[in-house]
């Protein structure tokens, strides 16, 4: 089996094709590579599968948001399913950007649905967000909670994601699983994330902003933990049978979240990095960032119980696991 893979620079589009090639599969990777962060890292892991792949990774740089840049990159390229893990993430810069996040998250969602639609594609997956939920206080989130008030603009661009791919669902029957991603670590990391801005400021001796005034809670998932939950969704297209899916469609569509079922306060996070790293952190205390929110917690009943997943990283093994990998990689 072939599958296209979006996002295929980024952290869990690298990790995910990582782990088809490993199994078996082809994989066929796009990014448009932008300069939201380090280029560097990027093409890093594009040469890590490429090597890994030996002959099954094939990538084209497109913006897939470009239609027609899109039909002519996949020009003569065949493929079964799709992981669609692309998108422009950070709640905070979609303060800055918000344009950004309407081009890639929106319109690139939806030419991902067209591909899936007129190639008659057995199966898309696609990164949605724990952010969907907004401020919502019921802790854990549930994938049959409210999600219309979302506190980001991209929150609000992921939910418009699960909502369009409920009408192609609808219209054209084309099996869609969304995953709600809870806040994802490990090694080969995103550096706008807290798990890398706080390493990197602890190793280099810099203070570090710790939001809410640490009053903040994680369901800090690990990438591995992510990974199996993504290629256990991909082999299990939701049936198009009129039952009711996780998350209340009837359609060939299913949500679910993906998270480590596990709220972690901030501050004892920052405590494994400090030790791992072998150092305190100086710690600047802030108020809440607009858009942030206070606590996230998943609910993984629905995927466990309709594919066995089961998270099997703790914080206190995951923590060590991604400074021993950013001192590696920074030759730090």
């Amino acid at each position: 089996m072939r599958i296209l893979v979006t996002g295929a620079a980024g952290f869990i589009g690298n990790a995910v094709s990582m782990a088809l090639m490993d199994r078996g599969n082809e994989v066929l990777g796009i990014d448009n590579g932008n300069d939201y962060y380090s280029l560097a890292l990027k093409r890093a892991r594009l040469e890590r599968a490429r090597i890994a792949g030996d002959g099954a990774f094939a990538f084209r740089g497109v913006d897939f948001a470009d239609p027609a840049a899109l039909a002519q990159a996949l020009e003569g390229e065949d493929f079964d399913r799709i992981v669609h893990l692309g998108a422009q993430p950070g709640v905070r810069y979609s303060l800055e950007n918000p344009h950004a996040y309407a081009h890639s998250n929106i319109t690139g969602h939806l030419a991902l649905l067209e591909v899936a639609r007129y190639r008659q594609i057995e199966h898309m997956v696609y990164a949605s967000s724990s952010s969907v939920y907004g401020g919502n206080a019921k802790l854990p989130f549930s994938v049959d909670d409210r999600a219309d008030h979302p506190v980001s603009l991209y929150a609000a661009t992921k939910r418009a994601d699960e909502l369009m791919s409920e009408t192609y669902a609808h219209l054209y029957r084309i099996p869609l699983t969304g995953l709600r991603f809870f806040t994802v670590y490990g090694p080969w990391g995103r550096p706008d994330m807290a798990m890398w801005l706080f390493t990197s400021a602890i190793l280099e001796g810099r203070p570090i902003k710790v939001f809410n005034h640490g009053e903040m809670y994680r369901d800090f998932t690990y990438i591995d933990d992510i990974v199996a939950g993504v290629l256990a969704c991909l082999d299990a297209p939701p049936a198009d049978d009129g039952a009711a899916k996780a998350g209340g469609s009837t359609k060939p569509h299913a949500l679910y979240n993906i998270g480590n079922n596990r709220s972690e306060p901030l501050l004892k996070v920052i405590g494994l990095i400090e030790e791992a790293c072998g150092r305190k952190a100086e710690r600047v205390l802030l108020p809440m960032q607009p858009g942030d929110v206070e606590k996230t917690y998943a609910d993984i009943a629905a995927i466990r119980t309709d594919h066995g997943y089961e998270p099997a990283t703790l914080i206190e093994d995951g923590v060590p696991q991604f400074v021993r990998w950013y001192r590696d990689y920074h030759g730090a």
